[in-house]
C-alpha cells in the first residue's frame, strides 16, 4: 500500500473532486490559471494541465491539502 495520496488517482479524478468541492470560481482564486477562470470545464482544464507541469503540480498540492476536508 502506497503512502502517496495521489497513488492510483487520475488527473481527471483529482480535477473532478476539486471542482465538486470548490467549484471553478473558488478554484480560479486558489490557483490562478485561465482554464479555471474562463469558459472553465473539466475537459479544457485537463488539456491544459497535462501540458503544463507547474500548473499540474499546483493542482496536486491543493488536492493533497484538501484531502482531509473531503
Amino acid at each position: 500500500m502506497s503512502n502517496d495520496p495521489l497513488h492510483g488517482k487520475t488527473l481527471k479524478a483529482i480535477v473532478e473532486q476539486l471542482v465538486d468541492f470548490y467549484g471553478f470560481d473558488t478554484l480560479g482564486e486558489l490557483i490562478n490559471i485561465k482554464c479555471f477562470k474562463e469558459k472553465a470545464s473539466v475537459k479544457s482544464s485537463l488539456t491544459f494541465l497535462r501540458k503544463t507541469d507547474w500548473a499540474r503540480t499546483k493542482v496536486e498540492e491543493l488536492y493533497i491539502r484538501t484531502l482531509p476536508k473531503f
